[in-house]
């Protein structure tokens, strides 16, 4: 049996401030699986940065630069999360929704749009891989 003990005690968390929680049933009910990366990236942000009634207002810039994504892919992950019925956006405001009864599958884009779309995430993981290896380390 694996030990719930503490590996490091002196360093449990502690809520301070303001605090964002995450439903269990995200992993448990398949809503997890039914994400891209990118949607569930989004949606962690968006629990993090969100009020006690899951507002948040950062703009796009924002959201792309601490995501470290382009605004193609935010506004893709963004109309899939609220497809499936997980946020709600209005003039640049975000709501976290509570979890729907059931995960929404998404219909996947036709398949050669899906094609070109790895295609052209497969090119900016091998160009950042790229950046990093002709970078000098210190």
């Amino acid at each position: 049996m694996i030990s719930k003990a503490p590996i490091n005690p002196s360093r449990v968390r502690k809520i301070t401030g303001s605090f964002s929680w995450l439903d269990h049933r995200l992993l448990h009910e398949g809503f997890l699986a039914a994400m891209e990366p990118a949607e569930m990236l989004l949606y962690f942000f968006l629990v993090l940065v969100g009020d006690r009634n899951g507002i948040s207002f950062y703009s796009y810039d924002k959201i792309c630069t601490l995501l470290k994504i382009d605004v193609e892919r935010l506004l893709a992950a963004r109309a899939r999360l609220l497809d499936k019925s997980l946020i709600a956006f209005d003039d640049g405001r975000y709501q976290v929704l509570q979890l729907p009864a059931r995960p929404r599958r998404v219909p996947e884009a036709d398949g050669h749009a899906l094609q070109t779309q790895r295609r052209q995430q497969d090119f900016v993981a091998f160009a950042e891989i790229v950046q990093q290896l002709a970078t000098p380390k210190r």
